[in-house]
């Protein structure tokens, strides 16, 4: 392997990897279904505790309703085809590698960008709305605040720090973390209910427009707008296909995890939607920046409030590390295939990738700076940057779902989707009608407008220079064998190269 001949495949050039290149990018198997399980629900409980509460502002909570039942729905439909993609291709590489598959190179870079903006801007958002949280606890508690920007310096480098120091701390983190947070709202729940503060006069707080009804305030268009937010509730729950190479069983465990977490999130997000409004009223919860500390203020006095508050931060540390591991996760893999630069994907001594972790957090970090020291509010416009990526990986998924049903029909499926195509299109249509949504909507804008700048660099880019550097990782080669060689840590990372590099076994 000394030689680093290329060859061109797909519109693409695919060099030999150097000797030692996939042992200096190597992963350890030490998640079960449960490590999974707590790795989903992290990833996503803080969506819980800020975030989706912008909805109301838009909708109102009947349109705000109807938007969570939409998009369970798409989540649903999504989760089932990602569960059955993930055991067909037990490697990291997720969204990318399923648009690789099913849609070559070019499908594979758009999805695998679409998904690393989605969650770089997600922990980005999480950050801040975490250190908002931070500071109303301190603020009460202790007296002093620290400057958001101080906030996210430490919150990245506690969490970078965690995420490197291995996967197995990573999982056990997550399972402590999200049961935590679980019981946090079930708290919560107990509260609200027996407090006698809960009304359902609340919830229709929010004076209609001209012609309109307290229950969609501002019409139906509302709903549309409110869908991104429903998102918040589920965003992050997807990304349990780039834990395939650190799970035991990823074929079995991956579709169980996702499925057993969502059914917990759909719970947890009843729970949030119909209590915290009912106790501090809509109008106000629609633009709170800590909608759940303000449910606590609104039923126990001020201090009281912050204890409790203090523990509400954990359900956001909960999703600061699932998120960072996916942002991890994704940068790596497709830095290890070439699409990124290759020096992203190096893992280290324990085995995980310390320098995707880093540069993800320099670039949150980075973003979180441009848009608050430009004048506007930086949670709500990384918020939007975050969906926005994440619908389009979720629409490119479905596409690759339908499209490998057909393409590759004898390859080896563990599981099935029990909705099968029919519930990959719905769930496809569903993530374009929330797309459409940003499109129309002027508030959106901002965050259009940043992340097609990034398509723009990051296309051209690529177009010069990564097409031309490609390796045969684990998902270049199960596209490229037209679904064969399936796992690499059995089979081998270099199992094709002598066929490819002969010119043989290239399919797409």
């Amino acid at each position: 392997m000394a030689e680093n001949k290329g060859t061109s495949v797909s519109g693409v050039t695919y060099t030999k990897a150097e000797d030692g290149y996939f042992e200096k990018r190597s992963l350890k198997r030490t998640a079960g279904v449960w490590g999974l399980w707590g790795l989903g629900v992290a990833a996503v409980i803080s969506g819980d505790f800020s975030g989706w509460n912008f909805g109301l502002d838009f909708a109102g909570f009947g349109g705000m309703a109807i938007a969570f039942v939409v998009v369970t729905i798409m989540y649903f439909g999504m989760l089932f085809s990602i569960g059955e993609m993930a055991a067909a291709m037990p490697h990291t590489g997720g969204a990318y590698s399923f648009a690789r598959a099913a849609m070559g190179p070019w499908g594979g870079f758009i999805t695998g960008l679409a998904e690393t903006i989605e969650y770089v801007a997600t922990t980005a958002v999480i950050v801040y709305f975490s250190a908002a949280y931070a500071n109303g606890i301190t603020g009460v508690l202790f007296g002093f605040e620290l400057p958001g920007w101080m906030w996210w310096i430490i919150l990245y480098l506690i969490f970078i720090a965690l995420n490197t120091a291995g996967a197995a701390i990573s999982f056990r983190f997550a399972i402590i973390v999200s049961v935590i947070s679980i019981a946090i709202l079930g708290v919560f729940a107990l509260m609200a209910i027996f407090s006698g503060v809960w009304s359902a006069d609340k919830l229709f707080d929010i004076a209609p427009d001209a012609g309109q009804t307290s229950f969609l305030p501002h019409g139906w268009i509302g709903i549309l707008f409110a869908l991104p937010f429903a998102i918040w509730f589920f965003l992050g729950i997807e990304e349990l296909p780039l834990a395939a190479e650190e799970s035991h069983n990823p074929s079995k465990d991956i579709p169980k995890a996702g499925i057993t977490g969502l059914w917990t999130l759909v719970v947890c997000g009843l729970v949030v939607l119909v209590l915290n409004p009912g106790i501090t009223g809509s109008a106000a919860l629609g633009t709170a920046a800590e909608p759940l500390l303000d449910g606590f203020r609104a039923i126990v006095p001020e201090g009281l409030a912050a204890v409790l508050a203090a523990f509400a931060l954990i359900g956001l540390l909960a999703s600061l590390q699932g998120i960072m591991f996916a942002y991890g996760r994704n940068m790596y893999s497709l830095s290890r295939a070439g699409y990124y630069p290759k020096f992203l994907s190096l893992t280290g001594k324990r085995q995980t990738p310390w320098v995707a972790l880093l540069i993800g957090g320099v670039i949150g970090y980075a973003a979180l700076l441009l848009v608050d020291f430009g004048g506007a509010i930086a949670g709500p416009i990384v918020l939007n940057i975050a969906v926005w990526g994440a619908v389009l990986a979720y629409l490119l998924q479905m596409v690759s779902f339908v499209v490998l049903r057909r393409r590759f029909p004898n390859a080896k499926r563990p599981y099935l989707s029990p909705v099968g195509v029919g519930g990959a299109i719905v769930a496809g249509v569903l993530a374009a009608v929330i797309f459409l949504g940003f499109l129309v909507n002027e508030a959106f804008r901002p965050a259009i407008v940043a992340i097609v700048i990034v398509y723009v660099v990051a296309l051209l880019l690529f177009a010069l220079f990564g097409r031309k550097q490609l390796v045969l990782s684990p998902e270049e080669e199960y596209a490229l064998s037209g679904g064969v060689h399936r796992d690499p840590q059995a089979e081998g990372y270099d199992v094709m190269e002598e066929d490819v590099f002969k010119g043989d076994g290239a399919k797409s």
